[in-house]
């Protein structure tokens, strides 16, 4: 259990600062035993507190954000995380196993381009109908996995025409606390949710994510980035070789 605390509290710091927490909670849970979508449940569900921790401590910069429609964000992120969380919960155990390699291959794939080539995105424009739509789609996406959202959102609102890292960096983490919060409502009333572990690992997850968001403006996140390519691409290795 402790293992499991160590691994809540890194992700809830990781996910404050550069994203891709499911990257450390979800093999973690898979490791200790939890069958494949219980554990992404349960690592949706640890999280979610770290979540909301960072959002408060992100408040302000959340507060000065003036381009986007935050009511509509918000919306959309509740409504996309839930039909996310109810396609995982159809999906089988021994379905969703083989899935697992080719989540995790894509999540780091989507977090190397954005940290190593950001300049493939960076030609591409969204409007206002047009970012509210790919958000809506990653909130499925969220709902139903997770990993690499956070640099989708990031890079939606770059293509939005956002600058303000840290009014992004807030928001990102918001609209992923709304998504994971209504996925969360929805594996908990399922009984997905394997929840001595779970419990254990969100109240860690709640310190490192308050840490994590107070220390991102002091940290690089150019090497937690590095970090979390090079877990999530460890990963993938081992799942495709041994499954899960």
């Amino acid at each position: 259990m402790g293992l499991l605390m160590m691994a809540g509290f890194a992700s809830g710091a990781l996910n404050a600062v550069a994203g891709g927490g499911a990257f450390i909670t979800f093999p973690a849970l898979l490791f200790a035993g939890v069958p494949p979508v219980s554990a992404n449940a349960s690592s949706t569900v640890a999280l979610f507190p770290g979540q909301a921790a960072s959002s408060w401590a992100y408040r302000r910069d959340i507060g000065a954000v003036s381009e986007v429609n935050l009511p509509q964000f918000a919306a959309l992120s509740l409504i996309g995380g839930l039909i996310g969380a109810l396609l995982l919960l159809v999906t089988p155990n021994a379905l969703f196993a083989d899935f697992v390699p080719w989540l995790l291959l894509f999540a780091t794939s989507v977090f190397a381009v954005g940290h190593y080539a950001p300049g493939v995105v960076a030609r591409l424009r969204l409007g206002g109908r047009g970012v509210l739509a790919v958000q809506f789609l990653i909130s499925i996406y969220g709902g139903y996995f997770g990993g690499g959202i956070g640099f989708l959102m990031l890079a939606a609102l770059t293509l939005f025409g956002l600058r303000d890292i840290h009014a992004m960096n807030g928001l990102r983490i918001l609209l992923a606390m709304l998504m994971n919060g209504a996925a969360v409502a929805a594996f908990a009333v399922s009984g997905a949710v394997s929840w001595p572990e779970t419990l254990a690992m969100a109240v860690a997850a709640v310190a490192g994510g308050y840490v994590g968001a107070l220390g991102a403006k002091r940290v690089d996140p150019k090497r937690l980035k590095t970090g979390v390519v090079a877990i999530g691409a460890a990963l993938t290795a081992y799942f495709f070789a041994k499954g899960t």
